[in-house]
């Protein structure tokens, strides 16, 4: 198995960690909007981020790392062992797919 990319926008300090779904930018490319309580200071937001997509897919925090945008808003996340299908049952399918 491979690893699978996902493109996430993160907001941090959000109140709360959640997954609230999928959008799409302006290209029509989809991303998943996560929200996370910690703030974007000494990479607590991203802890945070990697921790909560980790468990919403029940996969292991080693398994998920950034792969670019770690100090954007846009990041782009590897998974490690994920089929598209373990994807669309724990986020649902993502916008024109």
């Amino acid at each position: 198995m491979s690893a699978l990319r996902l493109a996430v926008r993160v907001t941090p300090r959000g109140g709360r960690d959640a997954v609230e779904g999928w959008a799409a930018d302006p290209a029509g490319r989809p991303f998943l909007k996560v929200r996370v309580a910690a703030a974007a200071a000494d990479g607590a937001a991203n802890a945070s981020l990697t921790a909560l997509v980790a468990k919403a897919l029940k996969r292991p925090k080693s398994a998920v790392r950034i792969a670019s945008g770690e100090t954007a808003r846009l990041k782009t996340l590897e998974i490690e062992g994920l089929e598209p299908a373990d994807l669309a049952a724990a986020f649902g399918t993502p916008p024109g797919a």
